[in-house]
C-alpha cells in the first residue's frame, strides 16, 4: 500500500469518526429538554391553590356550589337570561380570572344555558371524562384553578365550525365587555408549594 494510499484511508477514518460524534451530539441535544420545555412543564403543574375557606369569601354561594363542588344551576336561570344580553366581549374563570370564552365563539343552542363552540385560544379550558351521576360525559374545568365550568358534547347536529356544543355554567364566568380591562389572575404556585399545604393539612388530619 502506498504512502497517498494509508493517508487517505486514516482521513476517511478521521471524517467517519467526526460524523459519529456529530450525530451523537445532535442526539444528546435533542433529548435534553430546553429551558423554555421545562418551565412549560412547570406551569403545567402549577395552580391557583386556596383553601375553601378562602374560596368560600371569594365567591358567592351559587358560584361557590358550582366551581368548586361541581354543582349545576338551573336552566334558563337569570345567569342564562343575562348570557343571552351581552354582546361582544371576553368570558374569564369567576375564580382566577383566567381566559375561557370569547363573544366570538358564543352561539344560542336552545339548552338553556351560557354555550360556545370552542374555548379561545388562551388554552385555559380543560377537558376531562366525567363518569358521575350514572353516565359518561366530559366535563370542562378551568387549567388554571380546577374551577368547574359545565360540560361539552360533540356531533349534535349544530352548524357551527366545531359543531362541539361547551354548556356552561353562568355562574362560573365573568363577562368583561369589549375594550375593558381583564380581572386580575389569582397567582399560581408551584408543585413544591403545593406539596407543602398538603403536607401541611395532613398533619393537622383535614
Amino acid at each position: 500500500m502506498t504512502i497517498m494510499a494509508v493517508t487517505m484511508k486514516k482521513y476517511a477514518h478521521h471524517i467517519i469518526l467526526g460524523i459519529f460524534l456529530s450525530g451523537f451530539s445532535l442526539s444528546c441535544a435533542e433529548d435534553k429538554p430546553s429551558s423554555n420545555e421545562k418551565k412549560s412543564k412547570t406551569m403545567e403543574t402549577a395552580k391557583v391553590i386556596k383553601t375553601d375557606e378562602e374560596w368560600r369569601k371569594k365567591l358567592t354561594p351559587e358560584q361557590y356550589a358550582i366551581t368548586r363542588q361541581a354543582a349545576t344551576e338551573a336552566p334558563n336561570g337569570k345567569a342564562y337570561e343575562v348570557f343571552n344580553k351581552q354582546g361582544e366581549g371576553t368570558y374569564y374563570c369567576v375564580c382566577c380570572g383566567a381566559e375561557l370564552f370569547t363573544s366570538n365563539e358564543k352561539f344560542h343552542s336552545g339548552c338553556g344555558w351560557p354555550s360556545f363552540y370552542d374555548a379561545t385560544k388562551a388554552n385555559n379550558v380543560l377537558e376531562r371524562v366525567d363518569n358521575s351521576s350514572g353516565m359518561r360525559r366530559v366535563e370542562t374545568i378551568c387549567k388554571r384553578c380546577d374551577a368547574h365550568l359545565g360540560h361539552v358534547f360533540e356531533k349534535e347536529g349544530y352548524k357551527t365550525p366545531t359543531d362541539r356544543r361547551f354548556c356552561i355554567n353562568g355562574a362560573a364566568l365573568l363577562f368583561v365587555p369589549k375594550g375593558g380591562a381583564a380581572p386580575k389572575l389569582e397567582p399560581v404556585e408551584s408543585l413544591k408549594v403545593q406539596e407543602k399545604k398538603t403536607e401541611v393539612k395532613k398533619a393537622a388530619g383535614e
